[in-house]
């Protein structure tokens, strides 16, 4: 909405400004006579009056030829201050040497008196004009606190003074040498102050103004602000805000991979682009969370063609029109397929490959959630299982260079369908890497990703933003976390390195007690948790209980004779597996089963498979299998500490 003072004529608004610096000229000149005589002595004669009139014709021709009319008022700062300063101290120096010529009665300090009095007047009045305009006096603005005291915040503090939402209170940052300074009208204040700021202001929210920092330092601002339960927002990254797609003040909620600080690794790039560059890949479940991302990284890499499969028409469509926007924008010409099909056919797999002479499949299609694997057994093994078979034979027959699979951390161990299907998927991959073909199979299996569908992250968000509660199925319930793209591209760079019949693990870091996650959560979102120590807090958490075949803790090896790769956050497996003709038995007998549609016989035959499936009703590890899990924890960490030394040691 135009302000009032907006739809007054250029013309009309110059009249006004130069009217009011004529008046205030005159009486800053009359005013500097009667403090140096005193009233009653102040006489003017003709010559004193052609000073005067000198002396205005040069202060207002000066601000008109300076720019100083065509500024806007509203936006008075500390460089129009300057320029103001420098115009008046000159047409001081025109007063005192149009004195002289004209003979008039000016005495050395009138001057002086007149360069202040006109400073104060004229800058004073535009001062004050901008900060009754900027600062919004009838308007209540929400107060923020910014993080960041460099180039970057000040210049968010100046943006928001200047809008209408936020009312910055002060800045907080890490470097003592900002400390208790005052930049651009607020203090600086050091992180540990944080409970003073709280105390003096109320709640606030917290404005992150740090570009270029590493996660770990996020993370480590993070941890302070956490528990005082303000509110936290970023700037857009620097590169956005410098190419112009976004605004320094078009701030963001924090990210939860920022959150949890996990170091990204830089890709090597010789893998990344092994199996991709100038081939014909395919992505199986193209729509999906992993499968998306794995599309935009595999772009990236300059294959000759990607095909794009999925079963939903509304996923393909999604990404296929991302990726084709994003081609445009850069001017590549990779051409783009996108098929509605499903893996269960085999048929129609083999007719794909022949025809688009596939190289590279990456087989991300999958049913992933486990209440609805386990409430549809049956179509939780056609897909996982027999979907996976379908596509590996069409792969081995159309002679596909490499396969790789998209594996999950819950086939270690199964307590539920979906974590079983997906070992006997592997199986299935193993099975077939025996036989002579030229295929080479692949497996990479990882925990949880950052905003996948179906992940607690944006459903914890959801329940937040309703008002809670925050429904947590265990108080004791860990998972492995890890971000999307990092996935996929660890992903592309451990097929890269199987020999065949190969699993591969991602090192997925540290675990997180999800419960300490949702408190995070409420917390950096400006909410406080209700719970027995704070009775009167803002949201609720709630406990729903594990559900059918859940785990509280998730494992990444089924023995512990993982090994070291040269990439430092890829292990390999070297798990046991079983003969292609114990395979083809356990899929006639499954496929059977389903025929007949008995779950009770489907669920004893994946039991008596050798997958390690044990259907839990509370699916919580007891104490010998937990000490288990701790103990695999320990050597992973050991695996990749020593896979760290081999990268540092290739380096040298």
């Amino acid at each position: 909405m135009a302000r009032p003072i907006d739809l007054i004529p250029s013309s009309v608004k110059l009249t006004l400004a130069i009217s009011y610096d004529l008046f205030a000229l005159t009486l800053a000149f009359f005013s500097a006579y009667i403090i140096r005589l005193g009233i009653a002595d102040v006489t003017f004669s003709s010559a004193e009056l052609f000073s005067f009139s000198i002396t205005t014709a040069t202060a207002i021709s000066l601000f008109y030829f300076t720019g100083v009319y065509s500024s806007v008022v509203r936006f008075f700062n500390a460089k129009n201050t300057v320029q103001l300063l420098f115009l008046l101290l000159f047409t001081s120096i025109i007063s005192s040497i149009s004195g002289f010529i004209f003979d008039a009665f000016v005495p050395r300090s009138i001057p002086i008196i007149f360069f202040v009095l006109s400073f104060f007047l004229i800058a004073g009045a535009r001062a004050l004009v901008g900060l009754a305009s900027e600062k919004h006096w009838l308007e209540e603005r929400e107060g923020v606190v910014i993080y960041g005291a460099t180039s970057t915040g000040r210049q968010l503090a100046e943006t928001l003074m200047n809008g209408q939402k936020y009312q910055p209170l002060a800045f907080i940052d890490q470097k003592s040498r900002f400390h208790g300074r005052t930049l651009n009208g607020l203090k600086t204040y050091d992180p540990n102050d944080l409970e003073k700021l709280v105390k003096k202001h109320g709640q606030f929210k917290v404005l992150l103004a740090l570009s270029n920092v590493e996660p770990a330092r996020i993370h480590d601002i993070i941890a302070k602000l956490e528990p005082f339960a303000l509110e936290l927002l970023t700037i857009p990254s620097m590169s956005d805000i410098v190419s112009g797609k976004r605004k320094i003040d078009e701030l963001r909620e924090v990210s939860v991979d920022e959150l949890l600080g996990r170091e990204a690794v830089t890709p090597i790039p010789e893998l990344l682009a092994e199996n991709i560059y100038h081939k014909v890949v395919m992505v199986s479940g193209a729509g999906g969370s992993i499968g998306k991302e794995l599309c935009r990284q595999i772009i990236g890499q300059k294959p000759t063609k990607l095909i794009l499969l999925d079963v939903s028409e509304a996923f393909l469509y999604e990404i296929n029109q991302e990726l084709t926007e994003y081609l445009s924008e850069n001017s590549i010409s990779i051409p783009l397929v996108a098929l509605i099909g499903n893996v269960q056919n085999g048929m129609l797999m083999t007719r794909i490959f022949n025809q688009h002479k596939v190289q590279t499949i990456y087989h991300a299609a999958a049913y992933k959630h486990v209440p609805m694997v386990e409430n549809n057994v049956i179509a939780g093994i056609t897909n996982n299982i027999i979907g996976t078979y379908e596509i590996a034979q069409a792969a081995v027959f159309c002679e596909v260079e490499t396969f790789v699979l998209i594996s999950t951390d819950k086939a270690v161990r199964p307590t539920n369908v979906m974590g079983a299907t997906k070992r006997m998927a592997e199986l299935v991959l193993q099975g077939l890497a025996k036989r002579d073909h030229n295929t080479r199979f692949v497996m990479v299996r990882f925990g949880n990703v950052l905003g996948s569908s179906g992940s607690v992250v944006p459903l914890f968000k959801k329940q937040i933003k309703a008002g809670g509660p925050i429904t947590v199925t265990h108080p004791d319930i860990i998972r492995y976390f890890m971000t999307i793209p990092e996935a996929a591209q660890l992903v592309v760079q451990a097929g890269a390195m199987g020999k065949g019949g190969d699993v591969f693990l991602l090192d997925m870091g540290e675990p997180v007690k999800i419960v300490d996650l949702a408190y995070k959560m409420a917390h950096l979102m400006g909410l406080t948790v209700k719970d027995e120590q704070n009775p009167d807090g803002d949201i609720a958490i709630e406990f729903s209980g594990l559900r059918p075949g859940e785990k509280l803790y998730e494992e990444l090896l089924i023995d512990d004779n993982a090994e070291a790769t040269f990439h430092q956050r890829i292990l390999t497996a070297n798990e046991q597996s079983i003969s292609w003709m114990e395979v083809s038995r356990i899929l006639l007998r499954l496929t059977e089963a389903m025929e007949e549609e008995d779950i009770s016989k489907i669920k004893q035959l994946l039991m008596d498979a050798p997958l390690g499936y044990q259907p839990k009703s509370n699916a919580q590890p007891q104490h010998d299998e937990a000490a288990q899990i701790a103990e695999n924890e320990e050597k992973l960490k050991a695996i990749s500490s020593t896979s760290s030394n081999i990268v540092a040691f290739q380096q040298k």
